[in-house]
């Protein structure tokens, strides 16, 4: 019998045989195959990393605000102390509260702008400028609407009504900075709505205790 023949059924089994190796093969392939599970990685974990991201540059941000806001009512206070900006005393330096909130804008537009309405109705910025007879009777703390913890702000005491030479004056400014992520939020949000909403708001608040100068 020729070397080279071969039986039928062997022919037919190293067929299916041949065929089936690469099937095989080809199925191991896949199992082995990695091509887009870095693409289906990333996709899981963006939206974390993003949140976790933008939380960190936004409570950098909120910071940095507070720390500008701080910066401002020392400039403005140290203003006052020296009788460059005066209060109804028929000079040259006075300023009215419009005049002065808008003196306080300026020193923070690097990062806060104020609007022509947020000048003459607060929203966000509210600005207590006062004369007290003593240090002692200067109020240490922020006027709420209730004794709840985080309650809003009650800022219907406010006013705009320094002293002249000598006087002991109060400058003091809030402002409600509002935060957008919402993974940051219940950490650094100082204050809640009155209606029971979402807090939004980091409260930065800025005060600061002077004695004018007995300038001329």
């Amino acid at each position: 019998m020729s070397a080279d023949f071969k039986h039928p059924d062997r022919q037919h089994q190293d067929g299916r045989a041949k065929t089936g190796r690469p099937k095989r093969r080809l199925w191991r392939r896949l199992r082995r195959s990695r091509d887009g599970a870095a693409a289906i990685e990333f996709a899981i974990l963006a939206i974390p990393y993003f949140l976790i991201i933008f939380a960190i540059i936004e409570t950098f941000v909120a910071f940095y605000a507070e720390q500008l806001v701080h910066l401002a009512v020392n400039n403005m206070a140290r203003e006052l102390r020296t009788g460059r900006i005066t209060y109804d005393l028929g000079r040259t330096t006075d300023m009215t509260e419009g005049q002065f909130r808008q003196a306080f804008c300026n020193e923070i537009s690097i990062l806060i702008t104020c609007s022509e309405t947020e000048i003459t109705t607060p929203s966000k910025l509210y600005i207590d400028v006062r004369t007290f007879p003593t240090f002692g009777d200067i109020p240490g703390e922020i006027p709420r609407v209730s004794t709840a913890d985080f309650s809003d702000i009650d800022p219907s005491s406010f006013d705009f009504a320094p002293g002249g030479p000598k006087s002991i004056n109060m400058v003091r400014a809030l402002y409600r900075w509002q935060v957008m992520t919402d993974l940051v939020r219940p950490y650094i949000t100082t204050i809640r709505p009155a209606d029971g909403s979402m807090p939004k708001d980091f409260l930065i608040s800025a005060t600061t205790a002077i004695q004018n100068e007995d300038y001329p």
